[in-house]
């Protein structure tokens, strides 16, 4: 998609308000005709035969009174670039969040959070910016077109000896444009790799901290920010460079003026008036020029801007950013399945899945023709060596990784989109590294949701969370740090664990859950699970015999296939793999 096709997307998202929003701008800048002409007339009239028109004063009057009409339509110009800009804003951003949403969640972005941000923040503003804009240039074209041709009746010569070279300095100007565009582009790409960085630092304190490597990490960091640094000063100085032109202008014209127009009032040919009228208009037509050329400027930047977009769609159309979408920004967003209770037909009574396949593509691993089969109620554990492919398994068949080839039916019906369908109330899933958040113990299980029938009770004793309460300083209000960074391994796996149960699902889904569990609280833990899952279906990748004895079904995986399936006591019997998994848990 080009960068105009993308600009008029972007446009026709809500063209009525563009629609008013050009024209009040253009009243805005017209409004200055008039002013002018009354000025004009005014200087005229002061002859030593006639008399003015009208006072000093009433000019005062006059010019005092379009400037508080203009100022009045500003107003409201004002009112109407927010309403359409910011829609434009907000369109990108829900269109970007939206499709990242839709991916598999373990390749959702191909950067790191902290540099999303920059493409959320920066890259938006300028696309923004860059229509915005297109508004005051047609305004201010319309104003360059009327008072060029008033200009051009009064003395055309001059009109032209005076405007000319303006657009001619701005022409050049704007052929180093291209290199501000290049500035722009490497600015934009060092403030990700800073924003990138301090979100691996809080994301990894404690591993910094253990390896000692402090001044490793801010000796990086430092390097990143002052190479941010430099960028950052190139773009800056070639914009206020560019600025600085195209805003001198205005001085450059006027001394044209003084320098043509002197001979020519001696002859008679251009009076007072018409030199006022030439100043007057001169500092909005050079403005005019400015503006235009800034358009151009942020029109390349916003080349930069679709681009970088563009890449963090990974492979998907542009045309993903303009999808003219709903924003709710009126009442609440309707959300009828999230309040819906699950429906008969949703309950779980078999899940399947043929032929599962998913390949890295970077090192060509993955997991290759799995078929399992998981029934109401069933307790089925996943195992094997490290990098046999467990978590690949379960992230595949709940749509966090897409995949390659297989089938997933749910009683029997073909599931279309498992990122989508794999969600609370008919799947929970704990990741094998948890997710928490810098907020209270509360909110990291509840997740905004309100606690009903005492599930959030339920849920904590199913975790056997419920002894720790009393050792934190405020309890389930305790505000846990980034990445629960106040939690120890154990009690952050298990908080994990109860966002997970506080849910009511049909199918839970634990990845390692007590990896960082001591062997009582361990035992605890699966026995409680056990017993108080009810009829839900529960799969777990653990090679921890406190969970391989309370399955009724292990599935023993090697190399991204499964080796071998049965009970305990028939993979003791017939599995090599299971056996030294068995035996090493017990040395």
């Amino acid at each position: 998609m080009s960068t105009f096709t993308y600009m008029w997307r972007l446009i026709c998202y809500r063209p009525g308000w563009y629609i008013t929003n050009a024209f009040i701008w253009t009243i805005i800048y017209l409004m200055p005709i008039f002013p002018g002409l009354i000025t004009k007339a005014f200087f005229d009239s002061l002859t030593i035969d006639s008399a003015a028109a009208y006072s000093t004063w009433g000019l005062i009057a006059l010019l005092i009174g379009a400037a508080f009409a203009r100022s009045a339509m500003v107003l409201i110009g004002f009112i109407t670039d927010v309403n359409f800009r910011f829609r434009m804003g907000m369109l990108l951003r829900r269109n970007l969040l939206e499709h990242i949403l839709k991916e598999p969640g373990a390749r959702a972005i191909p950067c790191s959070p902290g540099e999303a941000i920059s493409y959320f923040r920066d890259d938006v503003d300028q696309s923004e910016e860059a229509v915005s804009w297109s508004v005051d240039v047609f305004g201010m074209t319309c104003f360059a077109a009327v008072s060029c041709f008033i200009l051009i009746r009064i003395d055309a010569q001059m009109t032209l000896l005076v405007f000319l070279p303006l657009v001619i300095v701005v022409v050049v100007a704007q052929l180093a444009t291209t290199r501000l565009q290049k500035y722009r582009s490497d600015s934009r790409e060092s403030t990700a790799k800073v924003t990138g960085a301090i979100s691996e630092m809080f994301g990894s304190v404690q591993a910094i901290q253990v390896a000692g490597a402090e001044k490793r990490v801010m000796s990086r960091f430092r390097q990143l920010n002052d190479n941010r640094r430099k960028t950052m000063l190139k773009d800056k100085l070639m914009t206020e460079v560019l600025d600085s032109i195209f805003s001198n202008s205005v001085n450059l014209g006027t001394g044209l003026i003084l320098l043509l127009a002197g001979q020519k009032m001696r002859g008679g040919e251009f009076t007072v008036g018409d030199f006022s009228l030439f100043v007057y208009y001169l500092t909005f037509v050079t403005q005019f020029i400015s503006n235009f050329g800034k358009f151009l400027t942020y029109f390349k930047q916003m080349t930069v801007a679709l681009l970088r977009l563009t890449g963090i769609l990974q492979g998907a159309p542009a045309q993903v950013l303009t999808a003219h979408n709903r924003l709710y920004l009126k009442g609440d967003i309707e959300d009828g399945a999230a309040k819906q209770e699950p429906q008969a037909i949703d309950k779980l009574e078999q899940l399947d899945a043929v032929g599962l396949t998913y390949t890295y593509p970077e090192t060509g691993r993955g997991i290759a023709s799995i078929n399992i089969s998981l029934k109401r109620g069933s307790f089925t554990v996943i195992t094997g060596p490290i990098g046999s492919g467990k978590t690949t398994l379960v992230r595949t068949l709940l749509g966090l990784l897409p995949q390659t080839s297989g089938i997933v039916r749910w009683n029997g019906q073909e599931v279309p989109d498992p990122g989508s369908f794999f969600a609370p109330p008919r799947s929970a899933y704990t990741a094998q590294v948890p997710r928490l958040y810098s907020d209270t113990l509360r909110e990291n299980i509840l997740l905004g949701a309100t606690d009903q029938k005492g599930q959030l009770a339920r849920a904590l004793h199913t975790a056997v969370l419920e002894d720790d309460l009393g050792h934190l300083q405020n309890g389930l209000d305790t505000v846990i740090g980034p990445r629960g960074v106040k939690l120890s391994g154990g009690q952050a796996q298990r908080t994990a664990a109860a966002r997970m149960l506080v849910r009511d699902s049909e199918l839970y889904v634990f990845d390692d859950l007590s990896s960082a569990l001591d062997v009582e609280t361990e035992q605890k833990l699966w026995s409680r699970l056990f017993r108080e899952r009810g009829d839900a279906t529960c799969l777990v990748v653990s090679h921890r015999k406190t969970a391989l004895a309370q399955a009724d079904h292990i599935i023993v995986m090697r190399d991204g296939e499964v080796e071998a399936e049965g009970t305990a006591e028939e993979l003791l019997a017939a599995s090599d793999t299971f056996r030294q998994l068995w035996h090493g848990e017990e040395n």
